[in-house]
């Protein structure tokens, strides 16, 4: 259960809801990216989610309920490698739409994880792997909860986060020129969960490349991490 948007008003900001359950996870700030990573007991720990220097943003929703399409095929592209090559910067936003254009992306067995991406421009990428893809240019604002963009409504599942879809697209509708990083966070409030928590709320200004975050809804004790260059 998370909760994305890009949103190009006077800047580019993006906003993340990390929302997971038994699941350890911890963030770490480096002069190259903030990373969100999850404990794995095999791989150790995965940066998964967050934002680069370079102003790349990863975000990571599950796609409820599961479609059984994005099981791994032989040889075919996986959506997490694709998501951590660009968030350390080994792919660039350019080379994984190009990927996604030419070549159906998987998941991993059993769990559709859906990528929202985006880059230093604002421009938005997000795959949903074993269905397609959807890009958008430098849009005014784009949201992803965990439902799949190419079937709506259509199938029902008690996470798939139609109110928060709704909430953050109602509120970013409103959006002026003005609008900043305290917006994002409040947008990031309304969409908060607790049942599936909300571990992490992360906002990128990929204007200023600044990265601000929270834990666990402590919206009081917000960090903040600026990229050099």
């Amino acid at each position: 259960m998370c909760t994305s948007f890009v949103i190009n008003k006077g800047k580019t900001l993006v906003g993340w809801n990390l929302d997971i359950l038994d699941m350890i996870h911890r963030v770490r700030a480096t002069d190259d990216g903030v990373y969100i990573e999850i404990y794995d007991k095999k791989e150790g720990w995965l940066p998964l989610f967050g934002a680069n220097s370079r102003g790349d943003f990863v975000g990571m929703p599950t796609c409820h309920p599961y479609d059984e399409r994005s099981n791994p095929k032989a040889d075919a592209p996986i959506s997490m490698m694709l998501d951590i090559d660009l968030l350390l910067q080994k792919k660039t936003f350019e080379e994984i739409k190009s990927i996604a254009e030419s070549s159906m992306v998987y998941s991993i067995p059993g769990v559709t994880f859906m990528s929202a991406l985006s880059n230093a421009k604002g421009n938005v990428l997000h795959i949903i792997p074993g269905q397609g893809y959807k890009y958008y240019e430098k849009p005014e604002f784009v949201v992803l909860t965990n439902f799949s963009p190419f079937k709506g409504e259509s199938e029902k599942h008690p996470w798939m986060g139609v109110d928060r879809y709704r909430t953050a697209e109602e509120m970013l509708s409103k959006a002026t020129e003005t609008f900043n990083v305290r917006d994002c966070f409040d947008i990031l409030k309304a969409c908060s969960q607790i049942v599936c928590p909300t571990v992490v709320s992360m906002v990128f200004d990929a204007t200023e490349r600044k990265v601000y975050w929270c834990e666990n809804r402590q919206w009081d004790r917000i960090e903040m991490k600026e990229f050099s260059g």
